[in-house]
């Protein structure tokens, strides 16, 4: 590959390429969802920092990005749903990187339409923002995926506010890096900009992640507005196991909130990130027959689910399974679905946890319960 090529075609870190996988693996579930509710009359999907749409893997193999890969799902769902429009919008600021987007991208169809343009992401997001009000039958996706800590949560305000979700890369490695070197006016108004806080109170948090990540968390939470807001970030780690960014998802709609738990633990392979922790890890009980060994908070496994479970429910004799599921449904990271079997036989085989069924007293109908050791 030419020199001129390398700087529009970027390499993809491993890490990299698990994001696609998960953005990709959401929208396919999202669009399927929402494509078979009848008052959804379409779908508008919003990529406001695409890149050049391919990339570089380690071996120098071409890989799709997320622009290309959520491209062709929607438009695989626009033929199986040939009555509702769906329309994507890619944008970078880059002319060359549009350019070479443009190779890769499927043919518009009646119903399915890509629009690509060239220039500040912000600028896009305030023209395509104060237009979704009032367009409630169509359902928006805001990718907002940029090269550094850089938030814009103004030209964001409108996206927060109306039916629709929005996806956030929070590049929580620039702060943790650099906030106690940064020396230049623009650098330090960045940081201002991104956690809405003067400079010198964002300093003391150095390289505390989780003061970054609560920060983040506390913005969203104040730009929702009145209604029941759902918040679910899951953390990529590099292959040295190097925290690099969160990716945080936002959605009014419990439905999407359980299903982006579900896609991300499904693409990390049954865990919470992409950190390589020791596998088969050996479990060990104390006096009271709990699991004793330590959980690493940024690599969580089933059996973390089921020790969660199992605390919650201590001692609690015939509880209906959809009350178990139902805790999970609220958690802001473990899934309720795509892992019941492996959840219930750690309960089972770990916890001393009996599953049967019986006839509920009340309804005179059959149900699957669960009883929990003291």
């Amino acid at each position: 590959m030419s020199a001129k090529k390398k700087n529009i075609i970027s390499k993809a870190s491993p890490h990299t390429i698990k994001k696609f996988e998960l953005i990709e693996e959401y929208i396919k579930s999202w669009a399927q969802k929402l494509l078979l509710t009848e008052s959804c009359n379409g779908l508008i999907f919003i990529d406001c920092m695409c890149n050049s749409g391919v990339y570089t893997d380690d071996a120098g193999q071409l890989v799709k990005g997320t622009a290309v890969r959520v491209s062709e799902a929607l438009r695989e769902a626009s033929r199986t749903y040939t009555e509702k429009n769906i329309h994507i919008y890619l944008n970078d600021k880059d002319k060359a990187r549009v350019d070479e987007l443009k190779k890769h991208l499927p043919q518009d169809e009646r119903n399915f339409k890509i629009v690509t343009s060239c220039g500040d992401a912000h600028e896009l997001l305030r023209t395509i923002g104060p237009q979704l009000y009032g367009t409630g039958h169509l359902h928006y996706f805001l990718l907002y995926d940029p090269y550094d800590a850089t938030i814009d949560w103004e030209a964001l305000l409108p996206f927060f506010r109306n039916w629709g979700e929005v996806m956030i890369n929070h590049m929580v490695s620039d702060p943790v890096r650099a906030i106690t070197s940064a020396k230049k006016k623009t650098t330090k108004a960045k940081y201002e900009n991104t956690y809405l806080e003067d400079f010198e109170k964002l300093v003391p948090y150095g390289s505390d992640k989780k003061a970054y990540e609560a920060r983040v968390e506390e913005i969203i939470n104040s730009l929702k507005g009145a209604r029941r807001y759902y918040v679910s970030a899951f953390p990529f780690y590099n292959t040295q196991n190097s925290l690099v960014y969160n990716l945080i998802h936002c959605t009014s709609n419990k439905e999407g909130f359980k299903l982006y738990k579900k896609s991300a633990w499904k693409v990390f392979g049954a865990q919470s990130s992409t950190k390589h922790s020791v596998e088969n890890r050996q479990l060990s009980f104390n006096l009271f027959g709990e699991i004793a060994e330590e959980e690493d908070e940024s690599c969580l496994y089933v059996i973390d689910i089921a020790k969660y479970l199992q605390r919650s429910f201590r001692g609690r004799k015939q509880v209906p399974l959809d009350e178990m599921w139902e805790l999970l449904d609220n958690h802001p990271f473990f899934p309720s679905e795509g892992f019941r079997n492996e959840v219930k036989s750690d309960l089972t085989d770990f916890f001393g946890a009996k599953i049967e069924q019986i006839v509920n007293p009340d309804t005179g109908k059959k149900e699957t319960v669960i009883s929990f050791s003291s």
